[in-house]
């Protein structure tokens, strides 16, 4: 087991945000290995937010980013618990993020959970003729579409897609682990995507990404 210097905890710290004796504990628990630590702080994080997912989050900002040309522009709601949780600095700086992931990504909406009914039956149904169209087998088919549905959704909801910043961690990993650090419960509401030359039709504003 490699010996848990200060240099490695503030290395960890660095790399993840977390508290001091959150790195130490976490570096002791996976035997000193660097990668292997941030492993275990993500899943820590991930169940602390589990627990603070139900509270009301009433505060917040509104985050811009326009990127270089000024051809494409995004505006993004996210909230918090209070006031001044929304002005910390990590606060915005994960708000800058979103907004950022969004001009790259172009999401259409936030959550699963927001897609309309029949746009998801459309998916299953394209992912069920796609699948008899290549000669699967019935029996595996039901778990084709599910696995293809998982796709479209890592394509098309903010929360689901890979994280530009880190290919490793969803976006909804890296909200997640905010929460852990802030101690607050952090939701996206909305966001809305412009495009230079594109309307609503060619897929440019989304004015019910909520």
């Amino acid at each position: 087991m490699a010996e848990i210097t200060a240099a490695l905890v503030k290395q960890l710290r660095e790399r993840t945000g977390a508290g001091m004796m959150d790195c130490k504990k976490a570096l002791q628990e996976a035997g000193g290995n660097l990668e292997e630590a941030e492993v275990v702080l993500r899943k820590k994080g991930i169940a602390a937010a589990a627990k603070k997912a139900s509270r009301a989050t009433r505060q917040g900002i509104i985050g811009t980013y326009v990127h270089a040309g000024s051809q494409l522009g995004v505006m993004i709601e996210v909230n918090c618990e209070t006031d001044f949780v929304a002005r910390t600095q990590d606060f915005q700086e994960l708000v800058h993020d979103l907004a950022m992931q969004v001009a790259a990504a172009d999401p259409k909406w936030v959550r699963p959970e927001d897609v309309p009914a029949e746009v998801i039956e459309k998916e299953r149904e394209i992912a069920r003729e796609r699948a008899l169209s290549e000669g699967k087998p019935e029996k595996v088919i039901d778990r084709i579409v599910e696995g293809r549905l998982g796709k479209f959704y890592e394509e098309a909801c903010l929360y689901k897609q890979p994280f530009i910043k880190d290919n490793n961690a969803t976006v909804e990993d890296l909200i997640k682990q905010k929460i852990a650090k802030l101690g607050e419960n952090i939701t996206v509401s909305r966001f809305v995507r412009f495009k230079v030359g594109e309307t609503a039709a060619d897929g440019g504003e989304q004015p019910s990404c909520q």
